[in-house]
């Protein structure tokens, strides 16, 4: 039996179907016009759906949602990065165009879910996810099931404070936080660098993340120097959830996590150093074993679990 996830975020709008394993048989990947705002994605969502939906015959729909959600009935209390989704009955409106079933989470969790259950968090309990795309978000997963917090709140990592001033993680680590934050060091940079030539060719500013793992490839000294700033905040923000939940792993995804190994290894060297004796090492802090499809395969997981085959 076949499922559909949506994957709705701030800069991509995922549909797949695939079956109850995570395996995912077909894939509509679209890019999303922030100025068109949620109205732009709903009618994107809309006019792909008919034809997955002839083609595969999907039994329910799971949806990863890139903000505060009442998963209870699918209703979105807004997203940070896009306007239009206010109070949006998203679970009600994806039923009466699908006829079908439909469970909606807040993304974060339904890639920790995707993770725990499909990817780099099998064999760790509990497994708490990190999101650094667009936003930063977080997720726990339990027993194989998701934490839940009171309405509309979850695992909201990305708005944890690094000071008393109201810096937030989001603020430091976000891809476009870094996108900001490299554009600038490279403008007062006074000597050259690998990763200040590749900023250069871009054709208009954004995305200067992306860059980063080939600066780091080639040894460049600015690149080494903002990751290991954005690993620290992302060791010390991670020490208050380790103190909270205690996981067994951290899997941190998103376009972000992209940079690889060095982030990895940099946040797993941090973060002993923020977290008490009895707790050290700490948990094993892990690359998405799915790639990029944490979310897509997370939310055939939830759609599966809405049909009791999870």
């Amino acid at each position: 039996m076949t499922c559909l996830g949506i994957e709705i975020g701030g800069t991509k709008l995922q549909l797949v179907v695939g079956d109850a394993s995570g395996h995912i048989l077909d894939r509509r990947r679209l890019a999303v016009d922030r100025t068109a705002g949620g109205v732009g994605i709903r009618q994107q969502i809309a006019a792909t759906l008919p034809e997955l939906i002839r083609a595969h015959h999907p039994a329910a729909v799971g949806v990863g949602f890139g903000g505060p959600v009442d998963f209870r009935t699918g209703r979105i209390c807004c997203s940070h990065q896009i306007a239009g989704w206010h109070d949006f009955e998203l679970g009600s409106w994806l039923r009466e165009l699908t006829g079908l079933p439909v469970s909606v989470e807040n993304d974060a969790n339904v890639a920790a879910l995707g993770e725990a259950l499909r990817g780099a968090g099998r064999g760790f309990d509990p497994v708490f996810w990190i999101n650094m795309g667009s936003g930063v978000g977080g997720g726990l997963v339990t027993g194989g099931r998701l934490y839940h917090g009171a309405i509309p709140g979850e695992a909201e990592f990305g708005h944890l404070r690094l000071d008393r001033q109201g810096t937030t993680v989001e603020d430091r680590c976000s891809g476009w936080a870094v996108d900001r934050r490299i554009a600038a060091r490279v403008k007062e940079s006074a000597g050259p660098s690998v990763l200040g030539d590749l900023v250069a060719k871009q054709d208009q500013p954004g995305g200067e993340a992306r860059h980063l793992a080939a600066a780091l490839t080639a040894g460049d000294g600015l690149a080494k120097r903002i990751v290991a700033e954005v690993a620290d905040d992302l060791a010390f923000a991670l020490s208050h959830a380790v103190q909270l939940f205690h996981p067994q792993a951290v899997v941190m995804g998103g376009g972000l996590s992209l940079v690889g190994e060095p982030l990895r290894a940099a946040v797993a060297a941090a973060l002993p150093g923020y977290v008490m004796d009895s707790f050290r090492p700490g948990p094993q802090i892990l690359l998405p074993g799915l790639g990029e499809d944490s979310v897509p395969v997370g939310a055939l997981a939830l759609a599966a679990a809405e049909l009791g085959e999870a």
